[in-house]
């Protein structure tokens, strides 16, 4: 399983339960609704891989593509809540509500109590707390799903994303292929979130979810 974010199983579930919303605020004040990704939410997902910046996609993909694969498009809508659990935020401050940032945990089998996490936030939201909103709820529904550990992969060039993954606990392990490897603790990946040093948002989500 790769940044793209492949599930192992070729037919997962569709998710069981409605779609979570939750309302927060960036750090600038803007509104923002995170939700469970749905696999109706294909066009939302292609939309928003084809507003990040060349730079940003090749950073989350690994691959220097303009226009997303269908393959990709599918997998990473095939959110299914227990082996594939997704969230995405949109912007509530406009007329469109865009999509501006997503989040991902894979199973990496079935049963197993370790996965995947990958992250993508637009070129102009980021560094405003979302990213961490979106991990918040991510392991909060790993930890209720009995995922207890993620590796997330992050390319040597991708500071801003190695510098969040080590801020939240994140043990650097190996380097494969010139990728850094981390691997997260989700239970203590939590507790630092809920710290307080945290945007506010994230405490919004943790007392919604957790």
């Amino acid at each position: 399983m790769g940044p793209t974010g492949t599930p192992n199983n070729d037919s997962p579930d569709i998710a069981r339960q409605p779609p979570l919303e939750i309302e927060a605020r960036l750090t600038d004040g803007r509104a923002v609704c995170l939700r469970t990704i749905r696999p109706s939410d294909e066009a939302r997902i292609r939309d928003g891989i084809a507003e990040m910046s060349d730079r940003s996609r090749y950073l989350r993909f690994f691959s220097a593509f303009r226009e997303p694969p269908e393959s990709i498009v599918k997998q990473l809508s095939a959110v299914d809540g227990h082996d594939h659990i997704g969230w995405g935020a949109i912007l509530l401050d406009g007329e469109d509500n865009p999509p501006i940032a997503a989040a991902h945990a894979i199973r990496d089998a079935e049963q197993s109590a370790s996965g995947e996490l990958a992250i993508a936030v637009l070129d102009n939201f980021q560094g405003l707390g979302i990213a961490r909103m979106l991990i918040a709820a991510v392991l909060c529904d790993c930890r209720a799903e009995g995922i207890c550990e993620l590796e997330m992969q992050v390319l040597p060039e991708n500071r801003a994303a190695a510098g969040l993954v080590q801020a939240l606990g994140g043990e650097r392990k190996v380097a494969i292929d010139s990728v850094d490897h981390y691997l997260l603790d989700v239970q203590a990946t939590l507790a630092r979130l809920a710290n307080g040093k945290a945007p506010p948002g994230v405490a919004t989500v943790l007392s919604a979810l957790c």
